[in-house]
Formats: C-alpha cells, sequence, structure tokens
C-alpha cells in the first residue's frame, strides 16, 4: 500500500467510528468538574485499607504497638479522602443531564465515607471470623499470618466484605463492582458486592467460585474451588428484554459445605449442615442435614 492509501484507510475507520451508525452508548462524555473513577486510585483505597485492617501485614511492616495509633491514624486519614473522592467520581459517573448537583452529590460521598470509615471495626471483626474459619478448615494452614499474607480466597473475602459495605451504605454500584472485580482478577474468585454473607466464612483454594448478586450464605459456609452460585433462568418481560434485581439465586443456610466444581442454581434454598458434594448440579432445595453427592440424596 501506498501512504496515501494507509491515511485513507485511517480516515475511513475515524469516520465510521464517529458516525451516526453508533448510539453513543459506548461513549462516556464528561462533564466540566466531574470526575471519572480512577482503578489507580480505588486500588490505593484496597491497599490502605488492608493496611488498617490487617497492620503489620500490609503497609508499613514496622508498626508496633507504640506507633499503632499513628499509623491506622494516618491511613484512615488518607483512606477518607482517596474513598470519598472515588464514591464522588461513581455518582457523576451515573449522572443524568437533569440531575448534575455536584455539591450534593459531594456532600453525600462524604457522608458515606465518613459512615464507612466508622465500620471499620466491624468489618475487621467480621474478617477476624473469616480467617478463623478458613484455619480451622485447612490443614495445612500454619498460622494466621500465612492465610492473611497468601491465602486468595481471604483476599477476595476482604474486598468483597468492603464493597458490600459500601453497597450497603448507598454507594453507587460502579465502585462496588470495581473493587471485586480487581480481586477477581487477583485471585480467579468473583463475588458481586450485592451478595448477603455471614460470618465464619471460608473458600478454600478458590479458583473459579462464583458467588452471585442476589445470594444469602449463612454462618460458616465453606466454598472449594469451582463452585458457581448462579442463576438458573433469566425471565424477561412483555418486550423480552431481562428483568433485573430479582432474586434470583441460591440461599444456603448455616453450616453448608459446596465441594469443587459443585454448580447450585436459582432461587432454591440449600438447608443447614447440608453437604454438596463435588461436580454436583443441583436446581432443587435441600433439606438441612442432607448430603447430595452426583444428584443423589444421603
Amino acid at each position: 500500500m501506498t501512504t496515501r492509501e494507509y491515511t485513507l484507510k485511517i480516515k475511513s475507520a475515524v469516520d465510521r467510528l464517529t458516525s451516526q451508525e453508533f448510539d453513543g452508548r459506548l461513549m462516556h462524555q464528561n462533564h466540566d468538574g466531574e470526575p471519572n473513577p480512577s482503578e489507580e486510585s480505588l486500588r490505593c483505597f484496597i491497599d490502605l485499607a488492608r493496611a488498617i485492617l490487617f497492620p503489620g501485614f500490609f503497609g508499613n511492616t514496622s508498626v508496633s504497638s507504640t506507633t499503632l495509633p499513628y499509623h491506622i491514624g494516618v491511613n484512615v486519614e488518607k483512606l477518607f479522602k482517596v474513598l470519598w473522592e472515588q464514591l464522588f467520581a461513581g455518582m457523576c459517573f451515573e449522572c443524568t443531564e437533569e440531575d448534575r448537583m455536584l455539591e450534593v452529590k459531594k456532600k453525600n460521598a462524604m457522608n458515606i465515607a465518613a459512615e464507612f470509615v466508622e465500620s471499620l471495626p466491624d468489618i475487621k471483626l467480621m474478617l477476624r471470623t473469616d480467617v478463623e474459619a478458613i484455619f480451622k478448615g485447612d490443614p495445612a494452614a500454619k498460622n494466621f499470618g500465612e492465610i492473611i499474607l497468601s491465602y486468595p480466597g481471604l483476599r477476595a473475602i476482604v474486598n468483597y466484605r468492603i464493597a458490600h459495605k459500601l453497597l450497603d451504605l448507598g454507594a453507587s454500584i460502579l465502585i462496588p463492582r470495581i473493587i471485586t472485580e480487581m480481586a477477581h482478577s487477583e485471585t480467579g474468585i468473583d463475588i458481586h458486592p450485592g451478595a448477603t454473607i455471614g460470618k465464619y466464612f471460608a473458600i478454600d483454594h478458590g479458583t473459579g467460585v462464583v458467588i452471585g448478586e442476589t445470594c444469602i450464605l449463612g454462618d460458616n459456609v465453606k466454598l472449594y474451588q469451582g463452585v458457581t452460585l448462579g442463576a438458573k433462568s433469566f425471565p424477561t418481560d412483555e418486550s423480552g428484554t431481562l428483568i433485573k434485581g430479582i432474586a434470583r439465586h441460591p440461599i444456603l443456610k448455616d453450616n453448608v459445605v459446596v465441594y469443587a466444581g459443585a454448580t447450585i442454581l436459582g432461587r432454591i434454598t440449600i438447608g443447614e449442615n447440608a453437604i454438596i458434594g463435588g461436580n454436583t448440579w443441583v436446581t432443587d432445595d435441600v433439606a438441612d442435614n442432607t448430603s447430595v453427592y452426583s444428584n443423589a440424596k444421603r
């Protein structure tokens, strides 16, 4: 090809990419004073949160009982600023032309960030139960530190607990989704921030675990790698459009164990103390104290 031919091809591509054949839904137009969410800033937020929740394991490793208040104080102040800015960006991202009250959104973002900071001790207590559950359930785990620093299941759970709290406090869905998808990329574990998960939650190995948006998990639930807690079907309205927001994922009650490769679909209930065997396909309710292996109950 000649230089002119290259130029014409480039111009043709630009013309097509900017033409009316595209409806604009794959383009986001920023307005003055409206920042975009930043994955880099959210990674900084998660790093700060890990350093606050697990001091000495993440962030400054020279923390002592004497310097702990200083380190926690500095990190919490940094976290608050990064968080409210990203929450504000998430709110701006979802703005409509009729809803551009930026000062109101900024105040709301600061309020949510402040409430999140206030909830950090409760998140830490919840995560302690998760670490304990993983430690008690894994004979290979030698101590808490090994789990905190190296277990992908816990890393995914940390991001989920943070994202779920933000969603619960009223953050726009984009920010919690980015946070859990960061863990998904890092660990191969996909937990929707909208899922509800109780205390003492353990994920062993974890690669390929999927937990859907409307899942409800009780206390002391344990999942192995490759487990899917998903939807069985997707109802549509009269126009054939998917109906969003309906409860479509499983409920797992207390003390349920789901082994590797199992698939549990639909708004069904897995009863207390139930065991779902590996590579099992479950689409019906399972009673309390029941074991299911390859679709045969015991």
